[in-house]
């Protein structure tokens, strides 16, 4: 029991070294104030690529945001890969004047399957393409993403990621709880680890790699089932700093259902594990070798949250075993069941804590309306609550890439309109 206890005090110190850091993050970029760069910068020419599996609802307002960008449009083309549609994606695309690919591959699946058939098609073209731009079909872009993104490119990132905004954020809690967390990573995580100097990582959707990085990689190489971790990793090892654009803002659509939340996080959580499995070992000797935070920090992302988690719930389980089958008295099962309670009301408080300092400082750019972006503060910690149960149950189960079908059509102008409510 004492063991058991003192495994239980290791957890919470380990716990505070590897995040700490994180803490520093967030009162660094509450008192920091700095952009990447102010001045105009030449024009680079960019390919825009998106990956849609029946996308017609949304593709179409995505590609109307693309077309009315602040962006000269000789600087600029979008590709399309519709990718095993069954639907009108491909015709939709074309008539916005996007170049569209038609890929049938049942046996191979997912978005990064899709891209690599699209580079492979891309890649040898000698048109003076500088950089791709990979944007999802749901995402509707700023009419300055081009021009601000294309600033932290000129100034010598090879690989930029932006902002992150929701389009639907006010659906309900899950669609919040989504969103809250991608914003919070955009401003207290990359911001911060842009200013500091080190590296930030691809999230998902709205990320500008140079072409130099795709050629030499023979296309896109990145098929775990979270291909942006995986390529943010690969690349952090091979040396390069990922930059981070603050005020390239897309608006990404959130699950507002139960079931597609939980398919998308189980997905999530089983490339998590993947991609430990396959770089841990080498993101831990580089960050002790070289030495680089860049490695370190990415090793927290993959690793202690939810193995520091679970130990801390097999150590209760214990516990409580050990109890029952003692016959101890009551008293300790009560006080068993206080700690359970504090340890719960000190995971709220701190999930409440940055969910509410991320909604008060970004409180302009959250497209919903006053209230809710209140009440959703308050129930962002039960949406991280839920990871416990799902990365757990991801752990042993065998889990695949499953799409999910985007209904949000909103244009620019609406989305805009939600933000200044």
């Amino acid at each position: 029991m004492n063991l058991v206890t003192m495994v239980e005090r290791g957890i919470a110190l380990l716990f505070a070294l590897c995040f700490s850091y994180q803490a520093f993050y967030l009162l660094w970029m509450i008192i920091k104030r700095k952009r990447v760069t102010e001045s105009d910068s030449p024009f680079h020419k960019m390919a825009i690529v998106i990956s849609a599996r029946n996308e017609e609802g949304v593709i179409g307002s995505l590609l109307e945001s693309i077309n009315n960008q602040n962006y000269p449009n000789e600087y600029y083309k979008v590709f399309v890969v519709a990718d095993n549609c069954t639907d009108q994606t491909a015709m939709v695309a074309r008539s916005r004047g996007a170049a569209v690919f038609e890929r049938k591959d049942s046996r191979l699946k997912g978005k990064g399957y899709a891209l690599d058939y699209l580079f492979q098609k891309l890649l040898p073209k000698d048109d003076g393409v500088e950089a791709y731009l990979v944007i999802d079909a749901d995402n509707i872009l700023d009419r300055n993403y081009l021009r601000e993104i294309n600033k932290t490119f000129d100034a010598g990132y090879r690989i930029v990621t932006g902002y992150r905004n929701s389009k639907n954020y006010g659906s309900n809690w899950i669609s919040a709880g989504h969103a809250l967390w991608f914003i919070r990573e955009s401003k207290y995580l990359n911001h911060a680890r842009m200013i500091l100097n080190t590296s930030c990582t691809v999230s998902g959707t709205g990320f500008l790699v140079k072409r130099d990085i795709l050629k030499k990689n023979g296309g896109w190489k990145y098929h775990l089932l979270t291909e942006d971790i995986e390529f943010s990793v690969d690349q952090i090892l091979k040396g390069e700093t990922i930059g981070y654009c603050p005020d390239a803002v897309l608006y990404d659509e959130q699950p507002v259902l139960w079931s597609q939340s939980w398919n998308q996080r189980s997905r999530w959580s089983k490339g998590f594990y993947q991609v430990l499995g396959k770089y841990g070992f080498k993101l831990f000797e580089a960050a002790v070798q070289k030495p680089s935070f860049a490695c370190f920090d990415m090793l927290m992302v993959l690793f202690p949250a939810i193995f520091l988690t679970l130990l801390s719930v097999l150590c209760y389980t214990i516990k409580i075993g050990y109890i029952l089958a003692a016959g101890c008295p009551g008293v300790l099962i009560t006080n068993m069941m206080q700690g359970i309670l504090y340890a719960v009301v000190n995971g709220y408080a701190c999930m409440f804590l940055i969910g509410a300092i991320t909604t008060c400082s970004e409180w302009k750019k959250i497209c919903c309306t006053p209230l809710r972006k209140i009440m959703y503060a308050f129930t962002f910690p039960l949406f991280m609550f839920t990871y416990a149960p799902l990365a757990i149950i991801a752990l042993f189960k065998k889990v695949e890439w499953k799409p999910i079908h985007h209904t949000v059509i909103k244009n620019y102008e609406q989305i805009q309109e939600l933000s200044r409510q």
